[in-house]
């Protein structure tokens, strides 16, 4: 898109051209690229154009519309499936809910971006690969191997996802780390139409109750189980039609967050010490550490993300390297108390899984770090850092693709 732009600069009709094929990728990539085009005429109208924001939402063409509402239909429809034919809710959701989700969102993108038959035939085929292989894994509860696959399975359907995302860019990490801003973006956007859902769930309760109708077990039923599955199209909607809805919200969350976070993580390694609990011993706490490490190296990609397309002050970089040090500390934690476990009572899928999953995360938070320290000692810009991120996620995929498709046979399904 960069190239393209560039490429167009004399050429008013192509560059309104590319706009309309693709408009949030052609805002952001501009606006990075303005600076540079300061006093092009055309770049003046553009620039002028792009950052004129209207009270007004705009609601997509009527495709798109019709798309949101197919689409949230048939989600809604897949997750009543246990209801309209005899098949066991917990059999069908901890395999399944992950389709109720990434595939809808796949297939917007891979339509936005108009991806190849073949690209999209591919990545169908590798949606429905991995939907019939979970759904024919043995039935057995106690299996360690088939709660691992469960788990991991989303994060497999989301990298798919994020390759119809990025389309024919998949190779530049610039459009990587905008499907990490995308995943913020979708995240508050989800979450602002969950609560507005909750209030209208208590406000129609409510009044039906004051006439003495109780709809509580029909609106839970039906209305709930149909709006649930809608929250992610409709937010990646409106995030694509109207990014200015949440373009200023995500970096201010990613902005007071960070500190807030860095301050608690570090009383809260002393509270550790202060209250005897340690992880090497009681394994609900080392998952519970292992969940709070998730979240704040999520954190600290989103912030990174969110910042890479433009200048971060100083301070916010050395909160992003503070709160890394940290978290890697965190992570020491973890790893040594799972190290620990597997030498006491020895190897389970489970024990494998935390520890390849703890080494990962403690190399990509190491590389994170140093070249946050490079960006803080002027050595190198806090693009870089997004890059380096970015281009260590396949090594993520490649570990969720051994859990969920070897693990069960390297344990006999254990």
């Amino acid at each position: 898109m960069k190239e393209a732009i560039l490429s167009s600069m004399n050429n008013p009709r192509q560059l309104e051209e590319l706009y309309r094929n693709n408009k949030t990728p052609f805002k952001k990539e501009f606006s990075i690229l303005y600076p540079e085009l300061k006093g092009n005429v055309l770049a003046e109208f553009w620039n002028e154009r792009l950052s004129y924001e209207s009270d007004e939402v705009f609601w997509g063409s009527g495709k798109e519309f019709l798309f949101v509402v197919v689409a949230s239909l048939v989600a809604g429809i897949l997750a009543k499936l246990p209801v309209i034919f005899p098949i066991s809710e917990e059999f069908f959701y901890p395999r399944n809910i992950g389709f109720l989700v990434f595939p809808f969102l796949a297939a917007y993108f891979a339509w936005k971006n108009e991806l190849a038959v073949n690209k999209t035939a591919y990545l169908a085929a590798a949606i429905g690969v991995c939907m019939v292989y979970i759904n024919a894994l043995p039935n057995n509860n106690n299996s360690d191997t088939l709660v691992l696959a469960c788990i991991h399975l989303p994060l497999l359907l989301w990298v798919i996802l994020g390759v119809t995302y990025a389309g024919d860019e998949l190779s530049n990490y610039k459009k990587r780390l905008s499907f990490l801003r995308f995943n913020g973006d979708l995240a508050v956007m989800s979450a602002m139409l969950i609560i507005a859902g909750g209030i209208m769930t208590g406000i129609t309760i409510g009044l039906f109750a004051l006439i003495g109708i109780k709809i509580e077990e029909f609106y839970f039923e039906y209305i709930v189980a149909f709006g649930l599955p809608a929250v992610p199209i409709v937010a990646t909607f409106l995030t694509q039609t109207n990014p200015q809805l949440v373009n200023k919200v995500s970096p201010i969350i990613a902005k007071i967050f960070s500190p807030l976070v860095l301050v608690m993580l570090v009383i809260y390694l002393g509270a550790i010490i202060y209250s005897g609990k340690d992880p090497y011993n009681d394994r609900e706490f080392l998952l519970l550490f292992n969940v709070l490490l998730i979240g704040v190296m999520a954190l600290i990609f989103f912030s990174v993300a969110e910042s890479s397309a433009k200048e971060k002050s100083t301070a916010g970089v050395w909160v992003l390297l503070l709160l890394s040090l940290v978290t890697i500390v965190v992570n020491g934690i973890a790893l040594s108390a799972i190290s620990f476990r597997i030498s006491e009572w020895g190897i389970t899928p489970n024990r494998v899984a935390v520890l390849g999953a703890n080494v990962l995360i403690l190399i990509h938070l190491l590389l994170v770090a140093v070249m946050l320290f490079k960006t803080v000692t002027r050595k190198a810009a806090i693009s870089e850092v997004g890059r380096a991120i970015v281009l260590y996620i396949p090594v993520y995929f490649f570990w969720t693709v051994l859990v969920v498709f070897l693990f069960p046979l390297l344990f006999g399904f254990k």
